[in-house]
Order: structure tokens, then sequence, then C-alpha cells
């Protein structure tokens, strides 16, 4: 059994509304010794700290996610409005929790029709409040990674990239910055030759495994729902990429893990 730190979930989503408990309750007898679990708005941080004052291995990153700022059923606009710089205020008092490690999710989503800049403002705001708190950062950068690359080098946050996509050198640079980098299922996707090329260029001192969780579950388990659990399929795969065997692997990455957010 590898030991199996999942630095981004999402729990609190409703495709775990059926059997969240006695999932979360069997993850450790599945080799899973840490989960990070990612709001995306005020309700769901609060509902990632409610989760992890329950289960022992479980933190919390509180923020909130680009695709928010137009989801009609976010609590950035049934709670607060559209007023996301008071719904980041609200959750600021939160980070006084001792299970609250980090910020996020938060980041640039070019992919969805979402305004640039007001993007851009929050994943500023976010930047900020990371600095003054001295937390880690969760980034979210789909297609979108110039401006993303830009406002990291100009914070120089602590954090990881999650689910990265982009080439071997974006990595290396960022890893120089300080970033951690987060390889989920989809490294194991036939496509993933970006990301391959990625994961095998860094020092693995800076390489962090997750899952996105529900989503984005790794072969050969591609379409159904994921949980940290299949980490272990990501993690055999990496070590085949990397020539190493899976034990050097889930040994790092949880280090690396602990090691980012303080747990």
């Amino acid at each position: 059994m590898y030991s199996i730190f999942d630095t981004h979930a999402h729990y609190t989503s409703h495709q775990f509304d059926d059997d969240r408990h006695t999932l979360l309750s069997e993850l450790p007898g599945r080799g899973v010794v840490g989960v990070v679990d990612c709001g995306t708005d005020y309700d769901s941080s609060r509902a990632c700290l409610a989760l992890a004052e329950q289960y022992p291995y479980l933190y919390a990153a509180l923020g909130i996610h680009p695709e928010s700022i137009i989801e009609e059923d976010a609590s950035t606009n049934t709670r607060f409005g559209g007023d996301w710089a008071a719904e980041l205020a609200a959750i600021r008092p939160l980070f006084d929790h001792p299970k609250a490690v980090a910020v996020g999710e938060c980041g640039l989503d070019y992919h969805w029709p979402i305004p640039k800049e007001a993007q851009l403002a929050l994943f500023e705001a976010h930047l900020k409040l990371a600095l003054e708190l001295d937390k880690p950062i969760i980034v979210h950068d789909r297609q979108a990674h110039a401006d993303v690359y830009a406002l990291l080098k100009q914070y120089r946050p602590k954090g990881v990239v999650h689910c990265f996509s982009g080439s071997a050198e974006d990595a290396v640079m960022l890893a120089q910055q300080g970033m951690y980098i987060g390889f989920g299922g989809a490294l194991t996707f036939k496509g993933a030759k970006r990301a391959v090329k990625a994961a095998a260029a860094l020092p693995l001192e800076r390489i962090l495994l997750e899952t996105d969780c529900p989503y984005m579950a790794p072969e050969p388990c591609r379409g159904k729902r994921c949980d940290s659990g299949l980490i272990a399929h990501t993690g055999e795969f990496l070590a085949e990429v990397r020539g190493v065997a899976p034990d050097v692997i889930f040994t790092a990455t949880t280090e690396n893990a602990k090691r980012l957010f303080g747990v």
C-alpha cells in the first residue's frame, strides 16, 4: 500500500452526496494519509472546513474559483450578488481555522466566457491574500498560461499550479520560482504528451499528486467517478515515466505536500 497525499479534491461535490462519509471513512484504509479539499466559493469553502473538522487527514483550501463569477448557483451570485470582493472578505476570517491550509482554488480560466478583467482582479486579490496570510496558493490555469505565469512572477507566492498543462520549460521555470507542480489523472491519458514531458523534466521535490476528484479519473478508470485512492494509478504511471519504483514517487510527493501545506 502506498502513502497517498491528494493535494486537490472536491469532496463537497454533489457527486459524493450519496456516499461521502462512507468513502471518506474508507480512504485511510486505501493508503490515503492526506487530502486538501478545495473550496470554489464561500459556501463550499465552509463545507470544506466542516469536512476537515470530521476527518483528521483532511485539510481545507478556501477561495473563489473563476467559474464562480458566472455560475448561477455559486454563492458568489446567490449570496453575494456577484460581488466577489465581498465574498472574499467573508472568506478571510475562515483562515483562522487551524485546518485552513491554503488559499484557493483560484486562478484564470479562458476556456469559458468569463469576463477577463474580473478574473484578473479576483486572482490578484487571492495572490495578495496568500502573501498576507503566508499560506500557499492553489492555482487553476486553463488556457491562460501567459497571464498566470506573469502574475506568479510578479507576486512570487508559494503554492502549486494544479492540473498542470503547460510545457516542460514552463514547469521548470515555475519550480525555479518556488512553485510546486500538480499532476492528476490526466497525466495518464494518451494525449498528455506535454504533461508527461513536464513530469519527466521536473525535480522530484517539486511534484505533487492530485485528483481534482470527482473529475479526471486516471487510466484504467477513466470515465468513472474519481476519488483519492485512485492516485495509486497516477503515481505508478509517474514512476514509469521517471524510471523509479512507485514507493519513491509516493514517499516524495507525500513529503512535498506536507512541507508545502505545513501539516
